[in-house]
């Protein structure tokens, strides 16, 4: 399996359907698909990209970095692989990308926004070093949020 991860315009075609893929799966899992906490114009500024990962010129998962109001931080967002994809770390190499972006943009720390539904997510987020905190935010209050951050310079 050669997987490349690469930055693209958030606007082009492949990375709309990732992201309705995306809500497409939420939707059933918490009766509101996400959508409204991501508009791809969020990642068309500085410090902040939209990756995708691609397995032989197939479009298989993606996941975005943007900052938070507080510049030190940055946010991912977006993350999502293919169900034919999943179970072969392809999520783990889309998080890495984005933490060395934001390495590279001077974010100290990242946070993100998951859901209690979402197991893997969970697993793959604490098992790469996110620690849970309050949820912030317009997640403050869902019962359904679950949130980490980690910071990128231990």
């Amino acid at each position: 399996m050669k997987i490349a991860i690469s930055v693209e315009n958030p606007h082009k075609d492949v990375c709309g359907q990732l992201i309705a893929e995306l809500s497409t799966e939420l939707g059933p899992l918490y009766g509101d698909d996400g959508a409204a906490a991501f508009a791809p114009d969020d990642v068309s500024i500085p410090r902040a990209a939209f990756v995708v990962a691609w397995e032989e010129g197939k479009a298989v998962g993606c996941g975005a970095l943007r900052p938070m109001p507080d510049t030190r931080i940055g946010e991912i967002k977006r993350m999502f692989v293919r169900p034919s994809a999943r179970g072969r770390g392809i999520s783990r190499l889309i998080l890495a990308k984005l933490e060395s972006l934001a390495a590279e943009y001077a974010y100290q720390s990242l946070c993100l926004e998951t859901g209690v539904r979402q197991p893997a997510a969970i697993a793959l987020y604490e098992s790469a070093g996110f620690e849970p905190i309050p949820c912030y935010g317009e997640y403050a209050k869902d019962p359904y949020s679950v949130c980490y951050a980690k910071s990128l310079f231990s």
